[in-house]
């Protein structure tokens, strides 16, 4: 465990032996789904997060709701006369994908 990592620990930890964090909002719920975030760092994903507040979503999660959709429908496709257009679909949602994220990356440094 990196430095950072066991310094937030301890402090989480102190903070449940306080009693800090009891009644919080949201307490005994469960977190909102953002399963756009499980492929970004953490400081992105605070980054998108707080765009996403602000109602401006960052491209790359516009993409990721359009390849969820496009999968969906390739699932529903499959067996039918639109699976290898659905599939081409989803092959070309990822592309676009790759090269937002890409840019992303060289922008971000």
């Amino acid at each position: 465990m990196r430095g950072w990592e066991r310094l937030t620990e301890n402090r989480i930890r102190a903070a449940e032996a306080k009693g800090d964090l009891r009644g919080l909002a949201g307490e005994g719920k469960p977190l909102p789904a953002r399963p756009e975030e499980a492929y970004i760092d953490a400081g992105t994903a605070i980054g998108h997060r707080i765009m996403a507040e602000a109602g401006a979503l960052p491209e790359e999660i516009l993409i990721r709701r359009e390849l969820e959709a496009a999968r969906e429908a390739y699932r529903a496709a499959k067996g039918t006369d639109g699976e290898k257009a659905a599939m081409a679909r989803v092959a070309e949602v990822m592309q676009r994908l790759a090269i937002a994220t890409e840019a992303r990356k060289k922008f971000m440094g």
